[in-house]
């Protein structure tokens, strides 16, 4: 090694010791007879002194060092005159009596410094650099740790990691695939994994009952904070178990996270119906750090003449405590808020329960005082509390007064990111329609479990049926799904003729599956935890980017290497691929 020890190590019981130390120049200053060099590596910096009393040669090397010039240095431990306790290393420096410049380095494009002055473009074009920085690293050590402590939990569960292929099939389910050409096989593709759903459904058939793997995921779809083209998903599965087992066993994996990697002892996960959380939340992600849940107001507010209610298939509405003396301004905000085209409102009313007592509507000449009070009763409001309503069509309405819960959480600082509140959601609908298809998809993939009691209705009243299936939710983000899956052929047959497969069409993408099911499934099921996400929460980060080492940006580019990118005509013709201009 060319160094005795590293940068954030040496203490104050080193005192006199003779070392070699490597790393970064982080800064230096002249301070008269005296140049002080911070020396970083990952562990820590370490302060150096060069005096020109005793060594003006090398005094005079070390003020020719630039920042990021990676050098050698060999010394004695002393005791600093102006200690720092806020660094591990901050009672010593080392009197330095040898310098070698191992490498120099030209100015950084922006400050390597926790708090620096690069812009997200410009840090991710020099990854390599922003990676030096101390948040951003310890990002990528606490994603270490976090996935040793998944694979010591598992491991002590008798899981099994298996690996799984990366060049698989494309199938017409889901997001769309990342698509790769086989040159050996002129016109045909591999498809990059989505997820290795069904290969792990295959292990459960090969007897491996517990299965796990800590594995790359693929999808071509557009991007946003918690999404790139390739994650990291723990993907877990079961044999010979029921949903109670898989919820067990990965809320035990959740609070093993939280108590050894961040401390944090979570008390029983409670669980929420799928239908619960959308009539009180309007999210099948609810955040449950702070309440203000939904409360319905047909039966109160309609029929008085005032058309926005009359009309509607849902009035509903959140108390927002203690805002009664938000300003026309403030309401008008929350207005222009809720209009914005990504949520699609038309409009806000409101009631003041004000500090007197007094109730006022937006509404006034529709609604007398008596039935501002059912209002005020309904919601249970207080003086000083703030009323906010929306009306419209019930999918919708709900989603809009999501999205303006979750903004008066902001606002009310409610959403605080040391406060962590996970979730089950349970009892998925199994299936969703797509208008523009004009046909049922899955919710969540073609091989999840109905309800036993609710597969009669598959003929009858498709998107009634329930789902087998479970989100953990944390802090309003899904960090992992499941379900029970089919592990009977006729029942994944059925699965597929509802899903507007023909016989055909079910064998040629799914004949593997379906015919391992014949040859004796157990009952399996499984979860996969978005690992990025984990991360960024653990992290107190809104967006996954800083807790992958190269990410790519909105546009799904690795502007560092400059991909995705153009190939040589040459290769195109090895690969059958014709181009078009």
């Amino acid at each position: 090694m060319l160094r005795t020890h590293t940068c954030g190590e040496l203490t104050i019981n080193d005192l006199n010791k003779d070392v070699t130390l490597t790393g970064w120049v982080q800064k230096s200053r002249d301070l008269g007879g005296m140049t002080f060099v911070d020396m970083r590596d990952r562990y820590g910096i370490t302060q150096l002194t060069f005096n020109s009393d005793d060594n003006a040669e090398l005094r005079a090397q070390a003020r020719e060092l630039g920042r990021e010039f990676v050098i050698r240095v060999a010394g004695k431990v002393i005791e600093r005159s102006n200690k720092n306790l806020k660094m591990n290393t901050g009672e010593i420096e080392i009197k330095v009596a040898k310098l070698e410049l191992l490498n120099a380095a030209k100015l950084p494009p922006f400050l390597i410094e926790d708090e620096t002055d690069g812009g997200d473009d410009l840090r991710l074009k020099y990854r390599y650099l922003d990676l030096r920085r101390n948040p951003v690293r310890n990002n990528l050590v606490l994603r270490h740790k976090m996935a040793q402590e998944v694979r010591k939990y598992l491991d002590g569960l008798d899981f099994i990691e298996v690996e799984t292929p990366v060049l698989i099939k494309s199938t017409p389910e889901g997001a769309r695939d990342f698509v790769v050409p086989s040159r050996m096989n002129p016109g045909e593709f591999y498809a990059l994994p989505q997820s290795p759903q069904t290969f792990k459904q295959l292990l459960m058939v090969s007897g491996f009952d517990r299965y796990f793997q800590i594995v790359k995921c693929f999808r071509d779809e557009d991007l946003r904070a918690d999404r790139q083209p390739e994650f990291t998903q723990i993907d877990c599965e079961m044999a010979f178990i029921e949903q109670e087992d898989i919820l067990n066993v990965f809320e035990g994996l959740i609070r093993q996270l939280f108590k050894n990697v961040k401390g944090v002892e979570l008390a029983e996960v409670p669980r929420m119906q799928y239908a619960d959380a959308m009539r009180l939340y309007g999210s099948d992600k609810p955040d449950t750090r702070f309440d203000m849940q939904f409360v319905e107001l047909n039966d109160i507010v309609k029929g008085v003449g005032f058309p926005v209610f009359d009309s509607a298939e849902l009035v509903i509405g959140i108390n927002a405590k203690g805002c009664a003396e938000y300003t026309r301004k403030q309401i008008d905000e929350l207005t222009d808020f809720i209009k914005r085209p990504q949520i699609g409102a038309t409009g806000l009313i409101y009631l003041r329960h004000g500090a007197d007592g007094s109730l006022k509507s937006s509404v006034d000449k529709f609604y007398n005082e008596d039935e501002l009070k059912k209002w005020s009763a309904a919601f249970n409001t207080e003086p000083g509390d703030l009323i906010l309503i929306m009306a419209g069509q019930t999918d919708k309405v709900r989603k809009q007064l999501s999205e303006l819960r979750l903004e008066m959480g902001n606002r009310l600082g409610l959403r605080d990111k040391n406060v962590y509140a996970p979730l089950w959601v349970l009892d998925f609908p199994l299936l969703e329609w797509d208008e523009e298809s004009q046909r049922y998809h899955a919710m969540h993939h073609p091989f999840t479990s109905p309800k036993p009691e609710d597969i009669a209705m598959l003929d009858t009243n498709p998107g009634q049926v329930r789902a087998n299936a479970y989100d953990m939710v944390v802090n309003g983000t899904e960090v992992g799904g499941g379900s029970i899956r089919i592990h009977d052929r006729d029942l994944q047959s059925l699965m597929f003729k509802h899903l507007g497969f023909t016989v055909e069409e079910a064998q040629k993408q799914f004949g593997f599956l379906l015919d391992a099911f014949e040859y004796g499934a157990p009952p399996h099921g499984g979860i996969a935890f978005g690992f990025d996400r984990l991360v960024s929460i653990f992290a107190g980060l809104d967006s996954i980017r800083d807790v992958i080492a190269f990410p790519k940006n909105n546009s799904g580019r690795d502007v560092m290497i400059d991909s995705p990118s153009t190939i040589a005509d040459e290769q195109l013709k090895e690969l059958k691929i014709k181009t078009t201009v």
